[in-house]
């Protein structure tokens, strides 16, 4: 499959910046998701699939993930509103964070959620509190840290013990056994998430190792519920997280990320029961191809040891670059036939660090010409500000 083919016509008639979705990327990826997440082997039911809302929340592409039967991952009241009203099915729909309101705590109990995500035994007694008031019971898994290092830069790795994400591990035995003493809690197993953008399975199958040693360590204690009889704790849904990086250098020719390597890692090394459940949370992967920022070039500007191409595309468009130093690849999608020449890709914010890319090869460019970043559908459009007081990018679906 290759990619990269846009409606340079259609194109040519819309106000610049925005987002472009190809759909039809999407719809590949989704259906190699699924085929992926139900290879079934030995007692190991299929993946229950989590999308990450907070990747890319644009209603077209979350319609499409729920059409395809995805569950939601959910990091705040607002995207679990977005996710029920994109068509997600609430028992599907699980909602983490370390800071949820007592205002989406009960949001989310009056949908019917499938489990809360929590991540310290302070929001265990919120959660259980409001329940109560409410008349209900929720459902909940344990986020742990569990200080593994993802390898990846250091604003998206989650699982370290200086994260603020989680429970810390020798916290967890204590965290189990307030589950259970109660009254409005029912405890449904662990979740974990170390990081994002990982592509070498190493960190996962680490992971893997550490969820063995904690679920049989879990599932040995007696904790007693809130009438004061013994209970043996019993884990039946794993939550591993998501975190599969892509390979932004290369769009056009591996759109589809390495679904199966990555399901395989966690068949391979998790040991289960004929009935736990595995769970995962993916975002970029399922969504970083599909999208594009479409950006039209202002000036070239000769600078005196530089060439600068300067985009009406800011950092408060695409931020990736500015704050994590991400790599995007830059296509001229107006004259692609054109002799390569040497760039700074930059933007008009008033910010020295508005910069796409810095001595990058590219067609030659002229005033006029419309450029694709490529690799933008995860946080891309879903963190665009208006910083500079600029308008916020629209969006295009295929």
């Amino acid at each position: 499959m290759i990619t990269g083919q846009f409606p340079i016509a259609r194109f040519e008639t819309l106000e610049t910046p925005f987002y472009y979705y190809d759909m039809a990327v999407l719809t590949d990826t989704l259906r190699a998701v699924n085929k992926e997440r139900s290879e079934v082997e030995g007692p190991m039911a299929p993946f229950a699939v989590h999308y990450a809302v907070k990747a890319c929340s644009t209603p077209a592409v979350l319609q499409t993930i729920a059409q395809a039967g995805l569950g939601a991952d959910c990091v705040s009241g607002g995207e679990v509103r977005a996710a029920i009203e994109a068509g997600f099915n609430a028992d599907k729909i699980v909602f983490a964070g370390v800071a949820k309101s007592d205002r989406e705590i009960r949001y989310a109990l009056e949908q019917g959620i499938f489990c809360f995500n929590v991540e310290s035994m302070e929001e265990l007694e919120v959660i259980s509190s409001l329940a109560s008031e409410m008349g209900v019971r929720a459902r909940v898994c344990l986020r742990v840290n569990p200080n593994i290092n993802a390898h990846t830069h250091d604003k998206i790795t989650t699982g370290l013990s200086e994260n603020k994400f989680g429970i810390p591990m020798r916290f967890l035995n204590e965290a189990v056994a307030l589950c259970y003493r109660l009254p409005a809690i029912d405890f449904l197993g662990l979740h974990f998430h170390i990081g994002s953008q990982i592509t070498d399975m190493t960190p996962f199958v680490h992971l893997a190792e550490r969820i063995n040693e904690l679920v049989a360590e879990v599932e040995q204690m007696t904790c007693k519920d809130p009438d004061g009889k013994a209970v043996q704790p019993v884990v039946r849904h794993i939550n591993v997280g998501g975190g599969l990086g892509i390979l932004y250098e290369h769009p056009n020719h591996f759109p589809i990320p390495d679904f199966k390597a990555y399901f395989d890692t966690w068949r391979s090394h998790l040991h289960l029961r004929a009935d736990q459940q595995v769970h995962c949370e993916l975002g970029r992967s399922i969504v970083a191809q599909c999208g594009n920022l479409i950006t039209r070039v202002l000036y070239v500007k000769k600078g005196e040891n530089k060439q600068f191409a300067i985009v009406d595309a800011g950092m408060n468009d695409l931020i990736r670059p500015a704050m994590y130093g991400a790599f995007h690849r830059v296509e001229n999608i107006t004259h692609p036939e054109k002799e390569e020449q040497l760039y700074d890709i930059v933007g008009p914010v008033c910010e020295s660090s508005d910069v796409f890319v810095e001595n990058y090869r590219i067609a030659a460019v002229q005033r006029g010409d419309l450029l694709a970043m490529r690799s933008a559908g995860a946080y891309g459009e879903t963190m665009a500000s208006q910083y500079n007081l600029r308008r916020l990018p629209g969006h295009v679906i295929s």
